[in-house]
């Protein structure tokens, strides 16, 4: 805690400023957002839409289509637990809660590791040598970013607001008697 004194025609106006690191929540708050939208938008269009996601995603390069049949059951499952992962971190950014968004960085690091794995031992034939490229950096990002919500989350549980300053009232000095 710092504090700063300045005194006043008052009185003493006291400023106190918590060691709290507004950085490490502001980078938290963006990964979780990221990690929000990622979820929501690829589990909706995977729920509502499972053909178009198996035939287009990500953004037209039908990197699933080139990894094997469609299968309905699949890609709507894969859409409800990219949701699930959505909510969780949807949940700690609503909330401002550092042990929820921990809890939402170790499930997308559980999830994105194995599905890191998977996408650099298995390279579909249909896919293109600049797409297989992109396809690897976007499955890495995924548990990288995760990492970096379990490493940038602040100890304290909830950003903690600023004190408002306050004045002290001193009495004012007498001049001497005579």
């Amino acid at each position: 805690m710092r504090i700063s004194l300045r005194g006043t025609g008052d009185g003493l106006r006291v400023n106190l400023r918590l060691e709290v690191n507004r950085r490490q929540w502001m980078a938290l708050f963006g990964l979780l957002g990221f990690f929000t939208a990622v979820g929501v938008i690829t589990g909706l269009w995977a729920i509502v839409a499972p053909e178009s996601f198996y035939d287009s995603y990500p953004f037209g390069l039908h990197w699933v289509r080139g990894d094997g049949p469609y299968n309905h059951h699949l890609i709507t499952d894969v859409g409800a637990f990219f949701l699930a992962l959505g909510a969780i971190s949807g949940s700690g950014l609503w909330y401002r809660d550092s042990v929820i968004a921990r809890v939402a960085g170790f499930g997308w690091l559980v999830f994105g590791l194995p599905h890191a794995i998977y996408h650099v031992m298995h390279r579909p034939e249909a896919l293109s040598t600049i797409s297989y490229t992109f396809d690897i950096l976007g499955v890495l990002l995924l548990p990288a970013l995760a990492l970096a919500i379990l490493l940038v989350a602040p100890r304290e549980r909830f950003p903690v607001p600023e004190p408002a300053p306050f004045t002290l009232k001193l009495p004012r000095r007498q001049p001497p008697r005579r």
